[in-house]
């Protein structure tokens, strides 16, 4: 009978390799006490956890990467009063948070890796193991928030504010969800919500971002992306450990919850249109109804985006639309 392998096991592995650096199979297979049969069949695991790993004859094994695993000591003690769970492998940091007990919230669910990650519209989100940054924070309103439709925005704006906090000032927004560098796609934004009407409100917040994902681990990614490491390295700033944004991160948007549940979207409003990129650009608005070219006039106070096409101002809202630079 097959013998199902351990994620401690697995892990355990994983850090063996964290460093990057060649380490022969024979070793590697010692110091975990089993055959080197039983190494290959975790190194193909491991591949499952879309890591990527390389195999040479006379060197062994490495990552094409270091790798730095989540430290949820670190992370808690960055949001005192928000709890803070790391899970090595989930089908999605929405889904748990979805499923989980609105008592316990505020709370923050980050993931290694995830078998069913998504974006927007049920779009699949890559996730490669230790790769880039899956979170969600689950936070409850004690009554619907007026501005509710502006919360992804305001949440773009804290994931902006903890990207400057770490050098990169060059991230811009595009309307609804997503962050940008030099026209690439560096992160995105899924919120889900439970309410009862005049009660209270319960959000769910997701959010991927790249931070040091190889070419070979995005081979699925339909469109153009940049990774935070990259993006630093681009703008000739400092590289950030991956603890260390996820730990700003954190901050940023336990901060950003607090403020807009106590003044909504009015705190967030400059900050947004500062980071805008589409404003004052040509856009094409695909809809149900087919699609057409317009200028994006930036936002209005409930989150909507205003476009001019054929000399008239439309508000439209992010579950009509799907937005592209013209």
């Amino acid at each position: 009978m097959a013998v199902t392998l351990s994620e401690a096991e697995l892990l355990n592995l994983v850090d063996a390799l964290a460093d990057g650096e060649w380490h022969s199979g024979e070793d590697l297979a010692a110091v975990a006490g089993i055959t080197r049969a039983a190494l290959s069949k975790r190194m193909e695991k491991l591949r499952d956890w879309q890591l990527d790993i390389e195999t040479r004859t006379g060197l062994g094994y490495k990552l094409t990467a270091p790798l730095q695993r989540l430290d949820v000591a670190a992370l808690q003690a960055a949001v005192p009063g928000v709890q803070v769970r790391v899970a090595a492998v989930t089908d999605s940091t929405n889904a748990q948070l979805l499923a989980s007990d609105a008592e316990a919230d505020p709370q923050v669910l980050f993931a290694e890796f995830q078998t069913a990650g998504r974006g927007r519209r049920g779009r699949e989100w890559v996730s490669p193991f230790g790769a880039n940054l899956y979170l969600s924070l689950a936070w409850s309103f004690p009554q619907w928030p007026p501005q509710l439709t502006a919360l992804p925005l305001a949440v773009g704006v804290a994931c902006a504010r903890a990207l400057h906090e770490v050098g990169l000032d060059a991230v811009k927004l595009k309307w609804p969800n997503d962050l940008h560098v030099d026209g690439r796609k560096l992160g995105g934004i899924l919120i889900e919500h439970r309410a009862e009407a005049g009660g209270p409100c319960r959000v769910i917040i997701g959010i991927g971002l790249n931070v040091a994902m190889t070419g070979a681990q995005a081979q699925t990614v339909s469109q153009p992306w940049i990774g935070l490491h990259e993006a630093l390295t681009a703008h000739g700033k400092p590289l950030v450990s991956r603890r260390d944004f996820a730990a700003a991160l954190s901050r940023q948007l336990a901060q950003a919850l607090k403020t807009f549940e106590q003044t909504g979207f009015n705190n967030f409003a400059a900050d947004w249109s500062a980071l805008d990129l589409t404003r004052d650009r040509e856009v094409t608005v695909q809809g149900q109804q087919g699609s057409y070219n317009a200028i994006a006039r930036g936002v209005d106070e409930q989150g909507a985006l205003v476009v001019e096409a054929l000399g008239q101002l439309q508000t439209i809202h992010s579950g009509e639309v799907s937005l592209r630079l013209a």
